[in-house]
């Protein structure tokens, strides 16, 4: 089986109002969609919640069901060794190859550190890091980062 290097990411839109965060999360975990890593950003009006789940697609279907807009995002999750200036060198490699990063947040486990990028060109991504020596974790990989398996 061919592996995928393109990770789902499950955005979902809040509205910035006391319990919101606590209703997504509740609705994730009542339907068994563990997350692995998320990110939460907002404005005075809305959040925007990223999240890097076990099954981003049964998340995204009960969000959706709760009355939740959720949509997915393709995006790398590049593996950080535990070394000074890691994450520069491979965001360095990027920026040579004239790829842009809209956006990007940070997960660890017990071996490294990692950070999920977006960018307007995914597939270049993963070709320049794995290309230049950096490790980029696969779907199976990044869905079940905290699982232990």
């Amino acid at each position: 089986m061919e592996k995928k290097y393109m990770i789902k990411q499950l955005s979902v839109f809040l509205e910035n109002r006391k319990g919101r965060l606590d209703d997504v999360l509740a609705t994730l975990a009542s339907s068994d969609v563990n997350i692995v890593a998320m990110s939460l950003a907002d404005t005075s009006e809305f959040g925007m919640l990223r999240i890097i789940a076990s099954d981003p697609f049964a998340g995204k279907k009960v969000l959706k069901e709760a009355g939740f807009t959720a949509v997915l995002t393709d995006v790398v999750a590049l593996r950080v060794p535990h070394q000074t200036g890691s994450l520069s060198k491979a965001m360095h490699q990027i920026v040579e190859a004239g790829v842009n990063i809209e956006y990007m947040y940070a997960f660890a486990n017990n071996e490294d550190a990692s950070a999920v990028l977006k960018s307007d060109d995914p597939e270049k991504v993963v070709a320049i890091l794995q290309n230049t020596g950096f490790g980029v974790w696969t779907e199976q990989e990044a869905y079940m980062a905290t699982s232990g398996n």
